[in-house]
């Protein structure tokens, strides 16, 4: 690394350069900072929303201080990130700055116009000179707590574009402007001033009008749902800081001998490590001393665990499930597999097309008609010879009548309705972006170990030789079994202990290296394992456990032989189990328009012997982790829109380039954080539960921001004809608002068709 601070950018292959983003309020933001870059000669750049980060692609020169110099004459904030640490608080402390000033704002503006919007809308309230006081509270909450809006509407028109922040700022500038003009220079500002509760249709004099709580109400409301919506987007990066943190803290250095205890930054290139049972391998290397089975299902998917001996590679963060290991360092830091794994993922989620808002795609139309609406109804009065006051009256009316308060709260009721009744029913739900997703998916791309299967090795099957009682079989082979430290040992002895009871105790153990046990059980001489082990004693298996074995070899099993007494007696089948909900979830998937594809590490029989179990015609096995992601892109490819379903480290990636991603909450953090979607039961029914809740919730937020129009739009026509009063804005404001929260609350009777 070069100690030359001057050119900071975090550079990967060489011109590739990384740009953390500030000032975006929505996805169309992103799709402007993106255009820019293009525009840059040899220059590749995708923004993505979500994030908040560009991924630029250029030639060798490509100079960082060039691009941010584009983003900022953009109109927003760009910086080289820093370096990622494992600890989270350092990549953290930026969002949570910019967090706390939404929040800030929020509270502001919901104290300084609630007030405003009670003295409004209740007469009794109204004391001499409330609407002084009303002057006082909403100014700041429009101004100050608004300033976002309006920051991002002078971008946007500066771009000649149209979103939901120029729709907000247009209405509340134009309610404030107006009310101060009544205030000032017409007849709202007098002793008495009264708002009367009425809701009639009839022609007013506009001057003897304020619209102080729709500009209030307005930025309190949409702050709230940019507020929630803010929170939930900054998870995005989680995934990233989980998988850095999966990775052993320590370890233990042998120097001439001797082991000493060193942070893992501290390991290098060529220096060897213990690594005792049960521990974490410190990172990438190859075993010198020592055999032992690693458990590598977090990384490579393969349930059955790996049998190492001397010259054997193993990957750092697998788990050292048997004897001690000796490990010389291949490859650290950056280099590692685990390290390439969170560029996978990093490259996926910013490679992710994030849904544009459907607000802001509304917005878009809805302003410049609105705009020009209310310039046509300015012409309109002044063509007809009315006084400019009028004509200005019914313009800005139109303006302010046309800036919905149910916007803001059209997405973040029913997020907020629907991911709770999603947390009661285990399905834990990211954000807005996730359900656009569920609607078109009509792939479902499933992770066989723990996700279709239990992820643990499980004793499927006991066949005992001729004269041979099934129970002793178990008895004496669980007996064994049970000292040994190996996953499949101790699957033989739980299944032992469930068929038969307590297990005697041993008289004798050895374990014979990469082979299977032996020892004396009850005076008898007992082998299990491997039929080499059994050679090693002169022994066969007769032609019936023979045939056995080959069965459940040839369906991806593990088979275990037993022999006692210098006779073999019996053949045990170890393997991953289906889980029993597995099949009932295919079902469904397919019911709901979805076609199953299995994909997995393990070997093809075993893989194609599940999938046959739960009814999946299409199976792709042998892939390794970076391979599921190339799968997942294949399949998009194709014009497939795909959701993915895993549980594990190897899946984290390929969750999230898919089109939606779904973890199991039995499985790793990272593939938690890296999905969209979180089936806390780890059954898999409640995928088939978490789409169809994702896509009703997804339709109520539709049905939402139809209404937040349809109400508004409505009394458009009332306000150009100068029949609009603020009661009546006030109504429209209140009723869209109102049926807004109702109908987001109708989700809460939504039903898992599984659980019933």
């Amino acid at each position: 690394m070069s100690d030359d601070t001057a050119q900071p950018p975090l550079l990967k292959g060489g011109n590739v350069i990384e740009l953390e983003i500030g000032g975006m309020t929505c996805a169309s933001c992103a799709m402007r900072i993106e255009k820019k870059l293009n525009k840059l000669e040899g220059v590749t750049a995708t923004v993505n929303y979500a994030t908040e980060k560009a991924k630029v692609t250029g030639p060798a020169g490509l100079d960082a201080a060039e691009l941010i110099a584009v983003v900022e004459k953009t109109g927003y904030t760009a910086a080289v990130p820093a370096p990622e640490t494992p600890e989270p608080g350092d990549d953290a402390e930026p969002a949570d700055r910019e967090l706390d000033s939404l929040r800030q704002r929020l509270i502001g503006a919901v104290a300084l116009g609630v007030p405003v919007v009670a003295m409004s809308m209740v007469p009794a309230l109204q004391f001499d000179y409330w609407q002084w006081a009303s002057l006082v509270l909403a100014a700041p909450a429009i101004l100050w707590a608004g300033w976002p809006f309006h920051k991002a509407a002078w971008t946007n028109l500066r771009h000649g574009a149209a979103t939901m922040d120029t729709l907000i700022s247009v209405g509340t500038l134009s309610a404030l402007a107006w009310s101060l003009y009544a205030l000032f220079l017409g007849t709202a500002g007098e002793p008495g001033m009264k708002h009367p509760f009425e809701l009639t249709v009839a022609p007013s004099d506009g001057a003897g009008n304020i619209y102080l709580e729709v500009g209030a109400g307005v930025v309190a409301f949409v702050l709230a749902g940019r507020y929630f919506e803010k929170r939930s987007k900054r998870r995005a990066g989680a995934a990233l800081r989980a998988l850095l943190q999966m990775g052993a803290k320590e370890v233990g250095v042998l120097k001439d001998g001797v082991e000493t205890r060193v942070p893992i930054e501290d390991l290098a290139v060529g220096d060897e490590f213990v690594v005792r049972p049960g521990e974490k391998i410190a990172t990438d290397g190859t075993v010198v001393t020592g055999t032992s089975a690693v458990d590598a299902s977090m990384l490579t998917g393969e349930s059955v665990p790996v049998e190492v001996a001397p010259g054997d590679a193993v990957t750092g963060a697998t788990v050292n499930a048997g004897g001690r290991l000796t490990v010389r360092a291949t490859r650290v830091g950056a280099d590692t597999q685990l390290a390439q794994m969170a560029r996978l993922i990093e490259d996926a989620q910013s490679g992710k097309a994030e849904v544009q808002r459907l607000a802001d795609r509304v917005s878009g139309v809805f302003v410049p008609i609105a705009i020009a609406i209310s310039v046509a109804a300015l012409g309109a009065w002044l063509g007809a010879g009315f006084p400019a006051s009028a004509a200005f009256t019914a313009a800005v009316a139109v303006l302010i009548i046309a800036c919905p308060c149910a916007l803001g709260l059209a997405t973040p009721t029913a997020l907020l309705v629907g991911t709770g009744r999603g947390a009661q029913l285990g399905i834990l739900i990211k954000g807005p972006e996730v359900l656009e997703s569920t609607r078109k998916v009509d792939t479902i791309v499933l992770d066989k170990t723990g996700t279709v299967t239990t992820g643990r090795m499980t004793l499927l099957d006991a066949v005992a030789a001729d004269g041979v009682e099934r129970a002793e079989l178990l008895r004496l082979a669980g007996a064994l079994e049970d000292a040994s430290e190996h996953p499949i040992a101790q699957a033989v002895a739980k299944g032992a202990v469930a068929e038969t009871g307590p297990l005697p105790v041993p008289e004798s153990f050895a374990n014979v290296e990469g082979k299977g046990v032996q020892g004396v059980v009850d005076g008898h001489a007992v082998l299990v394992g491997r039929t080499s082990l059994l050679e090693d004693w002169s022994l066969a298996l007769p032609e019936d456990l023979a045939e056995a074995k080959a069965t459940a070899e040839s369906q991806g099993r593990t088979a275990v032989a037993v022999a006692w007494d210098g006779e073999a007696r019996g053949v045990l089948v170890v393997a991953d189990a289906v889980k029993p909900t597995s099949a009932e979830a295919i079902a469904e998937f397919k019911r709901l328009g979805l076609t199953p594809v299995l994909l997995t590490g393990d070997n093809r029989a075993a893989a194609e012997q599940v999938a046959a179990e739960v009814g999946i015609e299409e199976v792709v096995a042998e892939v390794m982790p970076a391979d599921k992601v190339d799968v997942v892109a294949r399949l998009q490819s194709e014009g497939k829109v795909v959701a993915m379903v895993g549980d594990g480290v190897n899946d984290a990636a390929a969750l999230a380039k898919a089109d939606l991603g779904l973890a199991m909450g039995t499985g790793t953090d990272v593939a938690i954080e890296a999905a969209d979607l979180t089936l806390v039961r780890g059954d898999l029914r409640a995928a088939a539960d978490a789409i169809r809740l994702s896509r009703r919730t997804l339709g109520t937020i539709k049905a939402n921001l139809f209404w937040a129009f349809a109400y508004n739009t409505a009394a458009i026509p009332l306000a150009a004809l100068g029949l609009l009063n603020p009661m009546l804005a006030g109504a429209a404001m209140a009723f869209s608002s109102v049926f807004v929260v109702s109908n987001s609350l109708r989700l809460r009777t939504f039903k898992s068709r599984t659980a019933a």
